[in-house]
């Protein structure tokens, strides 16, 4: 239980801290505090579901730890996220966004390729229209051809 306690302590600390990043923001408009805040109020709500969680197995004598197999895919699942965020600049939003998709549906089970294409595709294209088009947020495009690809996939899609 303790780990998800402190996540839910350090999810609480950075509530607070993100306090004054709506003084930038115009009236009646999503302020920059918005999203961070949104993603943490999950993270509190994911960590209280996992300490209850945790109570309660050991209430019932269950095991603390975890099978071999699940802190693998755990791992992996981290090394995803890592990646995800050392690629995107590099390699654009769209592209990093629909292989990070295809890659979480594999570590989850799912291998049929026609549906991790039409998943990865539909998913990445709904993000770009939430945070571009609606949100106004700038994405990362990548670099070189990298670039030219999230450009002309902004402009298919007609975002931009």
């Amino acid at each position: 239980m303790a780990a998800p306690l402190a996540g839910v302590i350090v999810a609480i600390g950075l509530l607070f801290a993100s306090r004054g990043l709506d003084t930038v923001s115009a009236p009646g408009q999503l302020g920059p505090s918005f999203w961070p805040r949104l993603v943490l109020a999950g993270l509190v709500i994911a960590c209280l579901a996992k300490a209850v969680e945790a109570r309660r197995a050991r209430g019932r004598g269950a095991a603390d730890a975890a099978p071999p197999a699940a802190r693998a895919r755990l791992a992996t699942a981290i090394a995803l996220v890592v990646l995800y965020v050392a690629l995107a600049p590099l390699l654009g939003f769209p592209l990093t966004t629909a292989l990070f998709i295809a890659g979480f549906l594999v570590l989850g089970g799912a291998g049929r390729p026609l549906m991790l294409a039409a998943n990865s595709f539909a998913g990445t294209v709904a993000l770009l229209y939430l945070f571009v088009k609606l949100v106004y947020l700038p994405l990362p495009k990548g670099g070189g051809p990298f670039e030219t690809f999230t450009l002309a996939l902004y402009r298919a899609l007609r975002i931009f």
